[in-house]
């Protein structure tokens, strides 16, 4: 079995240490690690390029799902704002569900990276594959990408992208998904 490590990007992102209810709950990055590297996946995707894919495991942590249908009775709970995910990149506009408690997510499907990738992304990793992200989800299949984390990519590793051209048929595809769900936050992330 490949080792897995999580990257500095994901420590940050998946497991910060202000509470948010969105991120991974009910284990701490090390066990994290831990578990992806003892357990083997139920099955393991290709992700959206050849450096990218994604391990599905059955959902051993507290973590909710990641996207919510957009619905007439919560449509006045989302909020948007221009925001950067790490002060070098540029801030662009963001939608979330703020004020909803989502259900606990069956899987997790956590995003890999090669350790190449991870190199030229200067996030490098002593293992054969880097934790990018993780999704909740109810299905064990992947939830498009955002059509802004397309463009962010497209653009490059200079803007905190991948460097992946965009895909016409795919950014379709997430723009449609995207249009009728949302991310939630917790109140107190902005």
């Amino acid at each position: 079995m490949p080792s897995i490590a999580l990257t500095k990007f994901a420590r940050k992102r998946l497991f910060p240490t202000d509470g948010r209810l969105e991120k991974i709950q009910g284990v701490s990055a090390d066990a994290f690690e831990e578990y992806v590297n003892a357990h083997e996946p139920l099955t393991i995707l290709d992700g959206y390029a050849p450096f990218c894919k994604l391990a599905v495991y059955k959902n051993w942590t507290d973590t909710r799902v990641m996207a919510v249908p957009i619905t007439e009775q919560n449509r006045a709970l989302l909020r948007s704002a221009y925001e950067a995910r790490m002060p070098k990149e540029l801030p662009v506009l963001n939608r979330w569900f703020e004020g909803l408690e989502p259900p606990q997510a069956e899987y997790l499907l956590v995003i890999l990276y090669s350790q190449a990738q991870m190199q030229k992304e200067k996030d490098p990793v002593d293992a054969d594959w880097g934790v990018v992200g993780c999704l909740g989800t109810m299905q064990p299949e992947e939830t498009p990408l955002a059509p802004i984390t397309m463009m962010r990519n497209a653009l490059g590793v200079e803007e905190g992208g991948s460097g992946v051209p965009i895909d016409r048929e795919a950014y379709a595809e997430a723009v449609a998904f995207w249009d009728q769900h949302a991310v939630w936050r917790t109140a107190k992330e902005k």
